[in-house]
């Protein structure tokens, strides 16, 4: 063993004396870097770059070419190197109030796909409390450790939105409007809209709505947006908005069988229960059995998400896309990122789709009709 130490440490020592050839990528002390692959490939640097992560906005015959040659010298990335000379972390923020819920769950799931496909890591931010939020929000100008950042469902007050803003990075949003960043949403009022006239229509008058945070903590969350619409619908139809038929759920199963329970044993009890959650209108139909009653012979129930066991529990249920608002917030925050990287006189340009901040897309949603719902009783 001593013998070949010997002679590697003779052929490394025969190496660094050899005087290098003029077209030896790199020169002297160096391997094979992103600027030897650019001068092969004829383009930028930062072309390359894009080229080599999959980025979108590099045409298919320069990609081609990067490849080709980053093939032919060994060149082989370093996601270090590669974050010191753009700049790049490689890493979005995501930052959500809670971890445990299906429709986090579900945009989450829909973000760490889309950004995988673009060679992204997603860091998660969970600000369960007051003081954690305050923490963050604090701290993430001094460590700001991502490319862009995404918020789901994340009511900001002004204060945070400058903060935000003042990071100088993209920024998206899925559910809860954020100033100056770009948005993929429903409209809330009229998936509630969708979901009561559905009972409505199968003659139900005595209608109760279980919802989320009406204690005014989010004045402009989707329990107000969709408790907008069901008052809308009753008002329209020329029924009475009884406020003690409108309760909060808490967005959990545990909340909408306290209400349901609640509202089946009170004087007069509603024929029809609208959850503003799938989650809630779980808990809902088990008030419902518990108490002895028959859904929907007694009691009608329809919820809101679409939730993945809908189906099984045969309920009816107005579906929103919440895996592609995740999908497709993310995916905007790569083109955004892919933007941004040098220009050069390539047809290196932004996807069309790109749109500017403050844009939004609104996503349709449906009503899936199941065994929960039925004519009113007589």
């Amino acid at each position: 063993m001593a013998g070949g130490a010997e002679r590697l440490g003779g052929w490394s020592d025969r190496r660094r004396t050899r005087k290098p050839r003029q077209d030896q990528p790199g020169g002297p002390g160096r391997g094979v870097g992103i600027v030897d692959v650019a001068r092969r490939a004829g383009v930028s640097p930062a072309t390359v770059s894009r080229a080599l992560r999959g980025l979108p906005n590099v045409s298919r015959e320069t990609r081609t070419k990067v490849l080709s040659a980053a093939d032919e010298l060994g060149y082989a990335a370093s996601p270090l190197a590669s974050a010191l000379a753009t700049g790049r972390m490689r890493s979005i923020g995501v930052v959500l109030p809670y971890a445990g819920r299906w429709f986090f769950a579900e945009v989450v799931r829909g973000i760490e796909a889309s950004l995988r496909t673009h060679g992204y890591d997603l860091v998660l931010h969970v600000l369960a409390d007051d003081r954690r939020r305050h923490e963050f929000f604090a701290s993430l100008p001094v460590r700001r450790r991502v490319d862009a950042l995404l918020l789901v469902a994340l009511d900001v007050d002004p204060g945070e939105v400058a903060v935000l803003r003042g990071l100088g990075i993209p920024l998206a949003w899925v559910g809860e409007p954020v100033a100056g960043g770009h948005g993929e949403l429903i409209d809330d009022a009229e998936a509630a809209r969708v979901a009561v006239r559905h009972l409505v229509e199968l003659g139900h008058r005595r209608i109760a709505s279980i919802g989320g945070d009406l204690s005014g903590s989010r004045p402009s969350g989707p329990g107000v947006r969709r408790t907008g619409g069901y008052r809308s619908v009753l008002t329209q139809a020329r029924l009475a908005v009884r406020p003690e038929w409108i309760r909060d759920g808490g967005f959990s199963p545990e909340g909408g069988y306290r209400a349901a329970h609640d509202l089946l044993t009170s004087g007069e009890p509603p024929t029809a229960l609208f959850c503003q959650s799938d989650e809630m209108a779980f808990g809902a139909m088990a008030a419902v059995r518990d108490l002895g009653l028959g859904c929907p012979r007694d009691v009608s129930v329809v919820g809101v998400d679409g939730h993945e066991l809908a189906g099984t529990l045969d309920l009816t249920t107005v579906a929103q896309p919440v895996y592609d608002l995740g999908a497709q917030a993310a995916r905007w925050l790569v083109g955004r990122l892919a933007a941004g990287d040098d220009e050069d006189e390539e047809d290196d340009r932004a996807p069309a789709d790109v749109a500017d901040h403050d844009a939004h897309h609104v996503h349709p949603v449906r009503l899936l009709v199941r065994g929960s719902t039925g004519p009113a009783a007589a």
